[in-house]
């Protein structure tokens, strides 16, 4: 049995929902009340192992299950990686990364229900998520390339300024994270929470989200003024530009209206779309060599969706993003 490209980037963008829909479900499961739906892990209670006697049992059980669909399809791309035509190193690593991250998310989800949903572990489980979900993202962008090492697409400091941005974005949702441990939505009404003031971490968060958002507007005018780059950033810049303006007006929104359950929801999934951008730009930076073109090491790229690579490529040779 063997698997093409095309069909292993198919594989791979699978993986990458799951992993992207998990997080929503997760927070909706806190966000219902739900995070104690089922007080034992990894059965639903000391007595049943599956039970959805109530709507929380029933949300947090459903979850887990969906839980279990992700481990499949990250299962799947392990072995598909490994049965890839032509096999590759760094697709291999990459599926194997998202196998360790689930079984980590996994025990950290147990020790969340155990410990009471402690924000500390909850904050740990959505950062784990955000950590796994790049890895999916990697994955997905390596297999849809041919495994040539990559050459610059911009100039080194517009690709250090990229990365910058992409760095303030994650403190944005590191401290985000924060403001979800303080606030009223802990997953059960007795959660423990962060002994912040509300306002003052929501503040913090806020500087945050504004200094990325700054930090891109600089870039963006930065690139309209003249040269080629805009042409390769332009469009994932637009795009991430926008993405944040809105998850800041919802953020804004729901902090002013009483961080309604839905608008929440809304922000997650605003928190997702952002960090994909985020991500899709920083890969923008960097192209993989086109086939034919001599690169840093003197080889040349042939790789086909059918074709065999050079062995050197076939490992994956270069940085995987």
């Amino acid at each position: 049995m063997s698997v093409t490209p095309a069909i292993y980037r198919k594989i791979a963008l699978s993986a990458l929902v799951a992993l992207a829909i998990i997080i929503v479900t997760g927070a909706l499961v806190r966000l219902t009340g739900s995070g104690l739906g089922c007080p034992d892990w990894p059965a639903c209670s000391r007595s049943e192992f599956v039970d959805v006697s109530s709507g929380h049992r029933a949300i947090e059980q459903l979850n887990r299950v969906f839980t279990g669909l992700v481990a499949v399809a990250v299962i799947v791309a392990v072995l598909g990686s490994l049965v890839r035509v032509p096999r590759r190193k760094d697709l291999v690593l990459l599926s194997l990364g998202l196998v360790v991250g689930v079984i980590a998310q996994i025990v950290l989800g147990g020790i969340t229900v155990l410990t009471d949903l402690n924000p500390i572990a909850v904050q740990g489980h959505f950062a784990l998520s955000i950590a796994i979900l790049t890895d999916a993202l990697v994955l997905h962008r390596r297999a849809s390339e041919d495994g040539a090492p990559y050459r610059p697409a911009v100039p080194p400091h517009l690709r250090r300024w990229v990365l910058t941005a992409w760095a303030l974005i994650g403190g944005a949702v590191l401290t985000g994270t924060v403001v979800t441990g303080t606030g009223p939505h802990g997953g059960d009404e007795h959660a423990h929470r962060f002994d912040f003031a509300i306002s003052s971490v929501a503040r913090v968060h806020s500087i945050v989200v504004l200094v990325a958002t700054a930090t891109l507007l600089l870039l963006a005018w930065r690139l309209r003024r003249g040269g080629g780059a805009w042409e390769v950033l332009g469009e994932p810049l637009t795009a991430l530009i926008v993405a944040l303006v809105f998850q800041g007006a919802i953020g804004y929104t729901q902090y002013f209206n009483g961080v309604p359950v839905g608008l929440v929801a809304v922000h997650v999934v605003g928190a997702v779309v952002v960090w994909c951008l985020a991500a899709k730009l920083a890969f923008a930076t960097r192209r993989s060599a086109a086939p034919g073109v001599l690169v840093a090491d003197g080889t040349a790229n042939r790789e086909r969706d059918g074709a065999p690579a050079a062995q050197s490529h076939s490992a994956g040779s270069g940085a995987v993003w």
